[in-house]
C-alpha cells in the first residue's frame, strides 16, 4: 500500500516561546520646574495708589491716604497685583493720625477750659497777662470774653497799679489813674503810651490802695483785633 510520506514539524518548545511581553522603554519626563530654567518669572509690581496711599499718609494728609488707599484696595481685588499691606498700612496711619488729632483738641479745650478762655465774666475780674473780646467803643463796657492771646482778640490786661484816689473828684481820679497805668504801659509795650499805635484803659477797683494795685490797666485798639501778647511789641 502506497502513501505519502508526511514530514512532522518539530514542536516548538517552550524556550522559542518569550517569557514575558515586551515592555516600551520609557524615559521619566523631567519636572515642569526644569521647563522654566532660563525663563525669567514676571515680577508683580506694588499698585502705584497703594504706594502714594502710604507716602502721603506719613505727613499727614489723611483724606487723600484715605481716598488713595481705598482706591488701591478695589483695584488689587479687580485686577490682583501686590500692595494691600502697604494700603492697610496707610489705612493704619491715617488712623493714628486722627486718634493724636483727637487728643490734642480734647486736650487743647480742656486746657483753655482751665485758663477760663470763652468765659465771660466782669471787665474788673480779669486777670493781669489776659487777654479778652469786648467792644471797647461801648461806653458802658462792663463785660468781656476772655480769649487766647494767641488768637486774634481786642485787648489785653497789662498791669495793675497803686493810684491814691482817696478824696480826689472824678476827673482828678481819672488822671491819676491814666498817669498810673502808662508808666506802667511804656514798662510793657516797651514804648511810652503817647507815640503808641494802642489805646489804654483803665477801670478803678477800689478807692483806697490795696496790696496788689486797686487799678486795673488794660490795652486795646478800637476796630482791630491783636495777635499775641503786646508785651515787648514795641508798638
Amino acid at each position: 500500500m502506497s502513501g505519502v510520506a508526511r514530514r512532522t514539524l518539530p514542536e516548538r518548545t517552550a524556550m522559542n516561546q518569550p517569557s514575558s511581553p515586551i515592555q516600551p522603554v520609557r524615559q521619566p519626563l523631567p519636572p515642569a520646574e526644569s521647563w522654566l530654567e532660563g525663563v525669567p518669572t514676571p515680577v508683580k509690581r506694588q499698585d502705584g495708589y497703594a504706594v502714594a496711599a502710604l507716602a502721603v499718609s506719613l505727613p499727614g494728609l489723611v483724606p487723600l491716604a484715605v481716598v488713595l488707599a481705598g482706591i488701591a484696595l478695589r483695584r488689587i481685588k479687580r485686577l490682583g497685583g501686590h500692595g494691600k499691606r502697604l494700603a492697610y498700612g496707610a489705612l493704619l496711619v491715617s488712623l493714628c493720625w486722627v486718634i493724636a488729632i483727637g487728643v490734642a483738641v480734647t486736650l487743647n479745650l480742656v486746657a483753655e477750659h482751665r485758663r477760663g478762655i470763652g468765659r465771660t465774666v466782669s471787665i474788673s475780674h480779669v486777670d493781669v497777662g489776659r487777654c479778652f473780646d469786648a467792644d471797647l467803643e461801648s461806653d458802658a463796657l462792663r463785660l468781656v470774653r476772655i480769649a487766647d492771646c494767641a488768637a486774634p482778640h481786642t485787648g489785653e490786661a497789662y498791669a495793675k497799679v497803686q493810684a491814691a484816689l482817696v478824696g480826689l473828684s472824678g476827673t482828678q481820679a481819672g488822671a491819676e489813674a491814666t498817669q498810673q497805668c502808662a508808666g506802667a504801659f511804656v514798662d510793657f509795650v516797651g514804648k511810652p503810651y503817647e507815640r503808641s499805635q494802642l489805646d489804654m484803659y483803665y477801670v478803678v477797683l477800689e478807692d483806697h490802695a490795696v496790696a496788689d494795685g486797686n487799678v486795673l490797666c488794660l490795652l486795646g485798639m478800637p476796630g482791630t483785633h491783636l495777635s499775641g501778647t503786646m508785651r515787648g511789641a514795641q508798638r
